[in-house]
């Protein structure tokens, strides 16, 4: 602590020579309620360094206790903070208090504890120093700015922005006085594309979940302020990108090598944007020409702007702001619950699908009779990768054929109603093979402002089923452009590959009669049912992973292609499932082409994952980055089920899986300690029994899962065994007393302190087996103000002394139930009532002796 404290000391006052009448020092003033003092050693160090008493400060948990999140690390912390006016002025009263001119410029966290998942404090075996530092805001000192985009970091980037858009000049302005937020949209896109260039050099893309997901929000954020409050031409966010490459090229080498990267993405995703914000403008203005006047914004039309269009929910209502009309929010909230009541797969989810999707009979028959033609869905199969990894769908045009609703055939379906649609071709993926169909949207041709979203898919006898909103009338005839989702598509075929892989690896560590009984892959997750032996066991479940995890980390090329069945039934190894195929059927092979695979006597499908499957693929296994186990159990005797989760998901469910081993050996290593308290031991098997319940329901690798209920298991023994031992004792130790306060009497009536209803039941046993022939009936008075008791009648004395009997005219006289058998009972009541229990205790059992 020491240490750390002079050498930040040190550095900012001798080596950066900053005046020590501006720096002011924080520490940790202590929490009650946590039972934290304050850190006054801390407070010590820095007036032996002599930092003057008035300049070193203490403040509660809220400024000076840092915490990574809800648990995990954590500790009380000293900062050093700076005033930019001096003068000789005492600044204490600013510090922590949101000032502009008093700011923290460095902060050093002792890291001392750890928070568990009840939020108690736990101490950490190890102790370190955490450094943590402002380079914007020393860099701001150091130049004797105010602002940190006053410094050289950011005023080139604020100069190019002004030569980008040929505006005002940035000055600085914060607040009323920044009129039309010229100032603060400067300050965004500067920070903006700083962010940009370091994260996609860095290897994260823009993209739909996760921390992609956060930066193409940033970069969205950034485009809307370039286009709308710098009127900006498109194009000034990626020309940002070499001002940015030379301000922090030096510390970041690898900008100065990605920089044409860096700007081809920006240019890609803010093209997609605009044009996207271009369409919504334009689907706005028609849908508000054609509306009836104070009426609402039709929540369809919002929510296909939302979900197919990524137009921002803030832009949609500040531009029906501008034309004095409000959204009709009640109904977009039903498709925010019905979108997420789909996702979860809820009970309603299928119901309106399945009336539209569904071709009857009649349908069918009709359809054919007409010479309708099957749909041609083989345009969903294309996709290639990008220059920098990314995938590209090729686009689909498509002519409506027919449309479905209330199981009839229709040649028009109008505005609002939900119906199916039948297309001569397309590029959609209709759920089949265990995989979860497309979502997305289509459009007329030449009317690119009118989105009509695809909500399901089918596949039925020949003909693909696009569920869809009518926005408008739709007719028979109508030429179509499909879009599919392609982030929901991306993660079907993820999870798809990977359910390949974990099939091979299945194979591979439980044996060749490892046999696949169905599966099911969503976007989220993907579930395998297989033939088994027996329980698959820890050790199985870590080697299936690692196997998986291999292939994946070779980037094996998927190899796809169609073959007729005759020949792909020959292939030796093949694994299929017992079910009808097309012919010709399409094989899936994971690094292997299906030639090698497919030429005579060739043993290539023993040694990898080749499979008939009509689902859509990864073109590279890398891309699923990692697999867990979160799930196994066998369904019924020999067919187990296993779900699992790729990608981000996956390493989430380690890095949880950890954060509970954590917690685990933390209660393991406490239950070692020789502990003499019942309530401690009570807390530790409460906790136990609270980390088991966390551990049964929380997304973690299956093994590790496992791993840690066995050790939980154990623990809950170790803690109830603990808990007897310590009542016996205890219950010894009073009985002792009793005993010598009451010797060789037929009958003891008595009260006596004890925690719980157990021990005073212990204490019962212990004096009837140390004094045979007595009946004995004990009180115990609870601080609640409840009052315990239990009796035990000798053998002796039955039938005529029931304990039963005894227990219930005690516990009454106190208000109280009582129940048990003629030789044990116990209850309890209420003290007001105790000294008239008593008595009638000791009359009850005269009248029966």
């Amino acid at each position: 602590q020491e240490e750390a404290c002079s050498m930040a000391w040190e550095l900012l006052t001798e080596v950066y020579a900053i005046p020590r009448d501006r720096l002011y020092v924080t520490y940790f003033g202590g929490d009650s309620s946590l039972g934290l003092s304050a850190d006054e050693e801390c407070r010590d160090v820095w007036l032996r360094l002599g930092v003057p008493a008035s300049h070193v400060l203490p403040f509660p948990l809220k400024d000076n206790f840092w915490e990574m999140g809800d648990t995990g690390p954590c500790g009380p912390c000293t900062e050093i903070h700076y005033d930019h006016v001096g003068g000789g002025r005492n600044a204490a009263a600013l510090v922590n208090q949101g000032s502009p001119d008093v700011v923290e410029i460095w902060n050093l966290v002792f890291m001392q504890y750890s928070r568990e998942v009840e939020g108690n404090l736990l101490p950490l075996p190890q102790h370190h120093v955490d450094t943590g530092m402002g380079l914007e805001r020393l860099v701001a000192v150091l130049q004797n700015k105010r602002s940190n985009y006053d410094t050289d970091l950011f005023t080139p980037i604020l100069d190019a922005i002004h030569k980008g858009c040929n505006g005002p000049r940035y000055q600085g302005l914060v607040g009323d006085a920044d009129v039309g937020r010229v100032n603060m949209a400067y300050r965004v896109v500067a920070d903006h594309v700083r962010t940009l260039c370091v994260c996609i050099t860095d290897g994260i893309y823009p993209g739909v979940s996760g921390a992609e997901l956060v930066l193409r929000r940033i970069l969205r954020r950034a485009v809307r302020f370039c286009s709308e409050v710098l009127h900006a031409p498109p194009g000034l966010l990626a020309s940002l990108v070499p001002t940015v490459v030379e301000v922090l090229g030096d510390a970041y080498p690898e900008l100065t090598k990605n920089a044409d990267q860096i700007m081809d993405i920006i240019n890609e995703n803010e093209a997609a944007f605009l044009s996207s914000l271009e369409r919504g403008r334009r689907i706005i203005e028609r849908t508000v020409q054609q509306m009836e006047p104070s009426k609402n914004f039709p929540a369809e039309v919002a929510w296909s702007l939302y979900g197919n269009l990524g137009f921002p929910l803030d832009l949609i209502d500040l531009m029906l702001e501008e034309k004095g009309i409000s959204l009709d929010s009640a109904a977009f909230n039903e498709f925010v619950l019905e979108d997420a009541k789909r996702k979860a797969g809820g009970p309603q989810a299928g119901q309106w699908e399945d009336a539209n999707t569904r071709l009857d009979v009649h349908s069918l028959a009709q359809l054919r009779s007409n010479s309708v033609p099957a749909t041609d869905d083989s345009p969903k199969y294309a996709y290639t990768l990008g220059q920098h990894g990314q995938y590209e769908f090729s686009p689909c045009q498509a002519t409506v054929l027919m449309l479905y609703r209330d199981q009839s055939l229709q040649k028009e379906v109008g505005a609002g109603q939900r119906c199916g649609v039948i297309l001569d071709r397309t590029n959609f993926y209709a759920e089949q093979g265990g995989q979860a169909s497309d979502q997305g949207y289509m459009i007329r041709l030449g009317q690119q402002d009118i989105l009509f979203p695809v909500e399901s898919v089918r596949l039925c006898g020949g003909y693909v089923i696009h569920e869809i909103t009518a926005v408008e009338t739709l007719r028979a005839g109508d030429q179509v452009q499909l879009f599919v989702d392609e982030a929901q598509r991306l993660a079907c075929m993820t999870n798809h590959t990977a359910t390949h892989l974990l099939n091979f690896a299945l194979r591979h560590i439980l044996g060749d009669h490892t046999e696949q009984r169905g599966s099911h892959v969503t976007a989220e997750r993907l579930r395998f049912d297989f033939d088994t032996k027996g329980p698959v066991t820890v050790e199985q479940l870590q080697q299936v992973e690692r196997v998986v995890q291999d292939m994946i980390k070779r980037n094996e090329t998927v190899h796809m292609a169609e073959v007729p069945l005759t020949l792909a039934r020959r292939v030796q190894g093949l694994r299929v499932v017992d079910e009808g195929y097309p012919d010709p059927v399409r094989i899936v092979s994971l690094g292997v082409p299906v030639e090698s695979v497919l030429t005579r006597d060739s043993e290539a499908a023993m040694q990898t994952s080749v499979e008939l499957c009509c689902g859509t693929h990864l073109l590279q296994t890398g891309a699923v980055e990692d697999l867990a186990i979160i799930s196994e159990r066998q369904l019924v005797k020999g067919i187990s089920r296993v779900i699992a989760v790729t990608g981000g998901q996956a390493k989430q469910a380690r890095e949880v899986g950890q954060c509970l081993a954590m917690e685990v050996d933390s209660v393991s290593l406490r239950m070692k300690q020789r502990i003499t308290s019942i309530p401690e031991m009570q807390n530790l098997s409460k906790e136990v029994g609270q980390l088991t319940k966390v551990v049964a329901s929380t997304a973690m690798p299956q093994w590790q899962r496992k791993e840690l209920q066995a050790i939980l298991k154990a623990l809950q023994r170790t803690a109830n065994t603990g808990i007897k031992k310590l009542e016996m004792q205890q219950a010894e130790e009073k009985a002792q007393g009793l005993l010598a306060k009451h010797r060789n009497q037929p009958v003891i009536i008595d009260t006596v302190p004890a925690d719980s209803l157990s021990i005073l039941m212990k204490v019962v046993n212990q004096l009837c087996d140390k004094s045979p022939g007595a009946s004995v009936l004990l009180l115990s008075p609870q601080v609640s103000g409840e009052v315990l008791c239990a009796c035990q009648v000798s053998k002796n004395c039955l039938p005529v002394f029931s304990a039963a009997d005894w227990a219930v005219a005690v516990c009454t006289q106190m208000e109280g139930k009582a129940g048990g058998s003629p030789v044990v009972a116990k209850g309890s009541g209420n003290a007001k009532g105790m000294q008239g229990a008593l008595t009638t205790a000791l009359e009850f059992a005269q009248s029966k002796l």
